[in-house]
């Protein structure tokens, strides 16, 4: 067994250790200035980003106002990126977007405000000409309970009054600017309600708590009631509830005073857009067995935007159709809107670009990519909602498919 070696041996090495990098120092003192000089102008040296200067004002050119998309700039670290996503979604025909804005990024600390983050987006997006849907959710540390266990997405009942603040600060200061605000997302989910039990009176709650407040601090603000999940969940499930017995237990509730319009999410999954509904498929088409319930509870008037849609062509995912069906089901989609759905104000698809690849399925969703590279998708839907001639060629299968 190797002895301790004494205090007074460790002493000395360091001392010795110390004389020898003095030395050092002494010797090679201009090499190490240069090195630090030559440091510093590469520093300087290093191109900044692109910036961003707004341009004159733009306007939209469409001849079919449905057409919308969801983005997903409040991630976005450089701000050129995100007026070129815009730019492009102006130039796809597409004269509203659909964006997150997270109450944990404008107010860290309560009551104290920082609209830096949202700025970059409103701008350009007013630039371009752009009308915006924001959609509100992802809760601060301080107005959450038990971190330890209390997700982004858990917002006790003791903080709506806070939450409620938050969007009616949002609402007054951009006040004819931003005029729509959906109110959380997918509510029956388990994941979205903060891995709770979802609960469709508590959702009704925060309509409540949010409604008069937003209102007085911009009168002609939208409230959009949440859009649900499609999905098949029965009551009692861990992981949601069906989002036709959501949104009639949400009207049981009393929810319908306080919102102004119903966002929907309606994915295509592997079926046509002209594919029937049914209380057990999910499908295009489900936005009308949502409408039949808003109908039922005397509600024909209130309008409804479909904030996210869809196909996904990814080659190895279940749910996803060939390249060639997400393009004609996506134009055929928008045709079967705007032909059957009168009540529909917008039908948005998910989703223009990631800021980064995610490498997996959720890419094939995108209409760009990351480097703004237009997939098929895209030109199919500027041609669309431009009224440029379409060729018969374009949506057939390519050989083999």
């Amino acid at each position: 067994m190797m002895k301790p070696r004494p205090f007074s041996v460790i002493i000395q090495t360091m001392l010795t250790l110390r004389s020898r990098l003095w030395r050092l120092f002494r010797v090679y003192w201009r090499w190490f200035i240069r090195a630090g000089i030559v440091w510093l102008i590469l520093v300087r040296l290093t191109p900044a980003p692109p910036r961003a200067p707004l341009g004159p004002q733009q306007i939209v050119e469409t001849i079919k106002p449905q057409v919308c998309v969801h983005t997903r700039l409040i991630d976005e670290v450089y701000e050129w990126k995100i007026q070129r996503s815009l730019q492009m979604a102006r130039e796809m025909g597409a004269d509203t977007v659909v964006e997150f804005f997270p109450w944990a990024y404008a107010e860290p600390a309560k009551g104290q405000y920082d609209w830096t983050s949202f700025e970059r987006i409103i701008k350009h997006a007013r630039n371009q000409g752009l009308h915006i849907i924001a959609r509100m959710g992802l809760v601060p540390a301080w107005a959450r309970e038990d971190l330890e266990n209390a997700t982004l997405n858990y917002l006790p009942d003791e903080s709506f009054d806070e939450f409620a603040a938050f969007v009616a600060a949002f609402a007054g200061r951009y006040a004819g600017v931003v005029d729509h605000i959906i109110i959380w997302n997918e509510p029956n989910l388990s994941f979205e309600w903060g891995y709770r039990a979802v609960d469709p009176a508590g959702y009704a709650r925060l309509l409540e708590a949010v409604y008069a407040p937003a209102h007085a601090a911009n009168p002609n603000v939208v409230i959009l009631a949440a859009p649900l999940a499609p999905t098949l969940e029965p009551p009692g499930s861990p992981n949601g509830l069906n989002d036709l017995l959501y949104l009639e237990a949400l009207y049981q509730a009393g929810a319908a005073p306080y919102f102004d319009a119903l966002a929907m999410h309606t994915y295509g999954f592997t079926e046509a857009p002209e594919a029937p509904p049914a209380p057990d498929a999910l499908n295009f088409r489900r936005a009308e067995l949502l409408r039949q319930i808003m109908e039922r509870y005397d509600d024909p008037a209130r309008p409804v935007y479909i904030t996210e849609s869809g196909w996904n062509d990814h080659p190895r995912w279940t749910k996803a159709v060939r390249p060639s069906l997400r393009v004609a089901y996506t134009v055929n989609a928008f045709k079967w809107a705007e032909a059957n759905w009168p009540w529909l104000d917008k039908l948005c698809i998910w989703a223009l670009r990631y800021p980064i690849s995610t490498r997996s399925y959720p890419d094939n969703f995108t209409l760009l990519t990351a480097d703004f590279q237009p997939k098929p998708i895209f030109t199919a839907i500027q041609a669309y909602a431009r009224g440029w001639q379409e060729s018969d060629d374009l949506w057939l299968p390519a050989p083999g498919e």
